[in-house]
């Protein structure tokens, strides 16, 4: 494990952290500083065809080593980080054997990783944690994933014996801003299927995920003198918490899990004469989707028949929408990720995604692309750490997926 240690590592010093409000791809230049050391990496271990784009899209071959007509698969991660926290100066700590008990992050700002907060930690107690030191992210999303696959297409290279299909991989800009797959290719990919490597805890295998929309809610108020303004004014700000109001006060984030859909407000900013909500829509189901786009049309009529005027607009665009709709069909590839976890010693998670994936965007696209766990823990945050066994027990599952596709196959004929 030493070498995927020490992999990781080095990516995660590498801040590549991506930017919503630039128009390019990839979205932030400092993402290619990255994307160039994993080309030189990919041509140093031995893989076959690598290229990179003009934005920044990396992609690379195992060639197969066998006579059987196996099918193309792929292995996708993404190497952005989130813009939520910083990702500049990741200065990581590796804490050996851990204890089980508190692992202070950063004495001087007090800042304390918890397994009484944080309770997934207690199920590493003697493993190898890899954390921050409390000042930005980590970057296990998904460095983990970028680390984990080419760890894996290494050992392949070096264990011949191992019998494998063609194998793609890929690498993506800007999956933290929703563009991770925009501009994938996926006829030049070329794979029958995929996997993204970007879940989570050891064991996560996930083949759907949110149906997903964001919403704008524009108010115009009227400012009037206050002393003169009964019956005259229309404060922007108060009808906007009018209109929050009448959203159903237990879906949100905070009080909702697994299937439980949810309308998350993410900003809000606002004057006597205008307003304006940013939110987010959530739901795995598509009917209630759909319902919950028409609530915030239904809000705003309501407010706007009783003002006599529109003082209200609502502006809604799809984000993107679950998988399952395409990964049942072919239910096959969950099945071999499935049994590549059963046998490295894993038992599978299987549950629904609550958030997006690349994986979504190219099953759309026609590469069925179900998720599986890259390790970390506390995503976008100072918070974030990640078992340096889960990273290896992913490579094991990586290479057990390519092994059994060639043995199934094999199986079918």
């Amino acid at each position: 494990m030493e070498k995927l240690l020490s992999r990781f590592l080095e990516y995660v010093k590498i801040d590549t952290q991506s930017n919503p409000k630039s128009n390019t791809t990839p979205s932030t230049d400092k993402q290619w500083n990255l994307a160039k050391k994993l080309v030189t990496e990919l041509h140093q271990i031995g893989m076959t065809e690598v290229t990179i784009d003009e934005n920044a899209y990396i992609m690379a071959t195992l060639p197969s080593n066998t006579e059987k007509e196996v099918p193309t698969i792929g292995f996708i991660a993404h190497f952005d980080t989130s813009p939520d926290f910083s990702g500049f100066n990741v200065r990581p700590k590796v804490i050996e054997n851990y204890d089980g008990k508190d692992i202070v992050l950063n004495t001087t700002r007090n800042i304390v990783l918890s397994p009484d907060y944080f309770e997934d930690l207690r199920q590493y107690k003697g493993q190898t944690l890899i954390t921050t030191d409390g000042t930005t992210l980590l970057g296990a999303d998904d460095k983990a994933g970028v680390t984990e696959i080419i760890t894996a297409m290494e050992y392949l290279i070096q264990h011949p014996e191992i019998e494998h299909g063609k194998i793609r991989i890929g690498f993506t800009p800007d999956e933290e801003i929703g563009r991770g797959a925009h501009k994938f290719d996926v006829s030049k990919f070329g794979a029958e299927w995929a996997y993204t490597m970007d879940g989570s805890q050891v064991g996560e295998l996930e083949y759907e995920n949110f149906n997903a929309a964001g919403a704008t809610i524009s108010i115009k108020g009227k400012s009037v003198h206050p002393g003169y303004a009964k019956n005259k004014m229309i404060n922007a700000i108060t009808l906007a918490n009018t209109y929050l109001s009448l959203l159903p006060q237990n879906e949100v984030p905070e009080k909702t899990t697994g299937r439980e859909g949810f309308f998350h407000v993410h900003h809000i900013e606002g004057t006597i004469e205008n307003a304006q909500i940013d939110l987010i829509i959530r739901d795995h189901d598509l009917e209630h989707f759909n319902a919950r786009k028409e609530l915030l049309n239904a809000i705003a009529n309501k407010l706007n028949a009783e003002f006599k005027e529109k003082v209200i607009g609502v502006e809604i665009k799809d984000q993107y929408r679950n998988m399952r709709e395409k990964v049942e069909p072919v239910f096959h590839i969950v099945s071999i990720a499935e049994e590549a976890m059963q046998e490295v010693g894993i038992t599978p998670i299987i549950k629904p995604i609550r958030g997006g994936t690349d994986g979504s965007q190219l099953s759309f696209m026609g590469l069925p692309c179900p998720n599986i766990f890259a390790g970390g823990h506390n995503f976008h945050g100072k918070y974030e750490y990640v078992p340096l066994e889960s990273m290896q027990k992913a490579v094991e599952v990586i290479v057990k997926i390519c092994e059994l596709t060639a043995r199934n196959r094999s199986k079918d004929e």
